[in-house]
């Protein structure tokens, strides 16, 4: 395949010839994943979801004009499923599994839309949502953020002249390819790409998804990103999200309803997936809370992702509870992703291996590494913590807590409620950078 000379291409396009979202499979594959459970569990659910800019110094509103950010969210209220998507769909073995999307979903999915949304400006900030069925609106998140993410990167390079932007790119990918010259030290290694919602851009994306196939060959394991995996024949990879049990909670009417939503998810997921799966997202109301009042036969699934504890401290707790379960971890698997750079990549490797089976998914700090890289100083093309949640279902607030107390999302009163109800154990605060 040819190579994109990303600086010219940045130099000379225009939304109209590189839209931002050009497919509604240049999304994450969980949400594929978690639709079909959706529109199979919960197609009446009414869900609202919410853009949520956590890196408050950034006044997002002043940085990206609402003209093109209207523009690119009409263009991806355009799109529909290509027949090429749709066959490749169903018949494209995942997780091991032929035809995992059944015939009667493809054929709703067939003349799906993105839904309307709702725009305006409140201090310097976008307030951004997107209100209807739940089978409608978890389609929005990943390709909003992506659109946001895109547009700033773009504002930023946009008086950058053909040279400046070829320097930026030759310093973004001379510290690329650094990072995979340190991992391909460690064969042992598994890595996947995580990196759609908040990558500079959908040919950054591709550049790094490419450059990881050929730099670590074997342990380059896929991308979470559907598009990227049909065109560069790679696996398509991700399992499941918090919006499952926060969606789930906010639907309780009892304690005893929201003590079991976490739980419940997991039975909903077992019955309609299983296998390679079967792997558990702990942390949405914290993971010692959701470790304690596991049902037993939750120490069966193949294994966790500790997505917003330190990486180290979230696995050895695992492990220690795979153990008190009379589990043996070393037949286990633990899924590391939030906020991985290469450094912290190859210390969690090193410090549980042989001990537990691991695999990484590598965000933004793969997709959207550019800080430091322009001859110029340009903040904007720093990340920043963006993210797109649920906020209510069928009109009841929804909440997430997390390990990390500042990634907590929800109005303050009912954050305090859940707080009340799972307790903070355990919880650490860190600063939240991407």
């Amino acid at each position: 395949m040819p190579k994109t000379d990303i600086a010219r291409r940045v130099y000379n396009h225009s939304w109209k010839l590189d839209p931002i979202v050009r497919s509604l499979l240049d999304t994450d594959f969980y949400k594929l994943l978690m639709l079909q459970m959706i529109w199979t569990l919960h197609p009446d659910v009414d869900v609202s979801f919410s853009l949520i800019n956590r890196t408050k110094t950034v006044r997002l509103a002043e940085e990206i004009d609402i003209e093109a950010l209207r523009e690119q969210l009409d263009y991806a209220r355009g799109l529909r499923f290509s027949k090429k998507e749709m066959i490749w769909l169903a018949g494209n073995t995942f997780y091991g599994r032929k035809q995992i999307f059944s015939p009667e979903f493809l054929a709703w999915l067939a003349d799906f839309r993105l839904p309307e949304y709702r725009l305006a400006v409140v201090d310097g900030q976008y307030e951004l949502s997107f209100h209807g069925k739940w089978t409608h609106t978890t389609m929005w998140e990943i390709p909003v953020l992506a659109i946001i993410n895109e547009l700033r990167s773009r504002a930023a390079m946009k008086h950058m002249g053909p040279f400046t932007l070829d320097v930026l790119y030759a310093r973004a990918k001379a510290r690329m390819w650094s990072k995979v010259e340190m991992l391909k030290q460690y064969p042992g290694l598994r890595i996947s790409d995580f990196g759609t919602r908040r990558r500079h851009s959908f040919l950054w994306q591709r550049w790094c998804v490419e450059a990881l196939k050929e730099g670590i060959g074997p342990a380059f394991t896929g991308t979470s990103n559907v598009l990227l995996a049909m065109d560069t024949d790679l696996e398509a990879v991700g399992t499941n999200a918090h919006e499952l049990p926060m969606v789930k909670a906010a639907l309780a009417e009892t304690d005893a309803e929201l003590a079991a939503a976490p739980y419940a998810v997991l039975q909903d997921w077992n019955r309609l997936y299983g296998g390679n799966l079967l792997i558990v997202l702990p942390d949405a109301f914290g993971t010692a809370a959701f470790l304690r009042d596991a049902p037993e036969w939750v120490a069966d699934w193949t294994g966790f992702r500790p997505d917003s504890a330190p990486p180290i401290e979230g696995g050895e707790k695992i492990i220690a509870w795979w153990k008190k379960m009379g589990r043996d971890p070393s037949e286990k698997l633990l899924i590391f992703s939030d906020g991985l750079d290469a450094e912290t990549i190859v210390e969690t490797y090193r410090h549980f291996e042989g001990r537990v089976r691991m695999s990484f998914g590598w965000g933004t700090n793969l997709t959207n590494d550019f800080a430091g890289c322009a001859p110029d100083p340009t903040p904007g093309l720093d990340p920043i913590s963006l993210v797109c949640k649920v906020t209510e279902a069928n009109g009841h607030p929804a909440v997430k807590l997390s390990d990390n107390p500042r990634k907590a999302t929800g109005i303050p009163s009912e954050v305090e409620r859940y707080l009340r109800f799972f307790g903070s154990q355990d919880f650490v605060e860190q600063a939240v950078r991407v």
